[in-house]
């Protein structure tokens, strides 16, 4: 069993508190999809497929939790459609056991102030850094981003200054205070959770 990392507020800024609770959970997500290893191309079917069915409720949840100014902003960084483009191409029939994991992983999420959107949405901008990654490996695998490696190529060389932007708006959005900083790590811990439980039925 995972033990969430606590510690007793001594900054005002907010990523040094989410990497703090998160990070033994950012391990066992790395641990459990394995995208630095050799990657066959059924297993990363399956792992698209298993975003592609979180992304499309969590998508729709965090949008409606965040203000409605940054709603346009948000827009503009949704992955899911890269990932429904990826399961076209590659031909993929639908996971029945991703899409139930995923459906009932969402309860583990509690997305109800911009504070909590913030925290969750930490989890999925900091994994499309790693998706760098993978795409390099993809591509020697004849996928690229017009054919099977959208979602984890996704904005390509705007990511790091994306992530940078996110940061900058997430600080402006969640760190100005004690509660909002501790709302937005609990969203980001139950975000990881319910990726580990959705990604539990990935080697099933």
């Amino acid at each position: 069993m995972t033990t969430i990392a606590t510690t007793t507020e001594t900054t005002t800024e907010l990523l040094p508190r989410l990497r703090h609770c998160t990070g033994p959970l950012h391990e066992d997500i790395e641990a459990l999809l394995r995208l630095e290893a050799p990657m066959p191309i059924a297993r990363y079917g399956r792992i698209v497929q298993g975003f592609h069915e979180f992304l499309t409720l969590w998508e729709m949840r965090v949008r409606h939790a965040l203000p409605e100014r940054l709603r346009p902003w948000f827009d503009e960084r949704q992955r899911a459609p890269f990932a429904a483009r990826d399961i076209a191409a590659l031909g993929l029939t639908q996971d029945l056991a991703m899409r139930d994991a995923a459906r009932a992983a969402q309860h583990r999420i509690m997305l109800d102030s911009p504070a909590t959107a913030i925290g969750s949405l930490y989890v999925l901008e900091g994994s499309a850094l790693g998706g760098q990654v993978l795409t390099r490996q993809l591509a020697g695998q004849g996928l690229t981003p017009d054919r099977g490696a959208a979602y984890f190529h996704g904005y390509g060389e705007r990511t790091g200054a994306m992530w940078r932007e996110f940061l900058a708006l997430a600080q402006d959005t969640a760190g100005g205070d004690a509660a909002s900083r501790t709302a937005a790590c609990k969203a980001a811990v139950q975000t990881f959770k319910a990726l580990i439980e959705t990604f539990g039925a990935l080697d099933r």
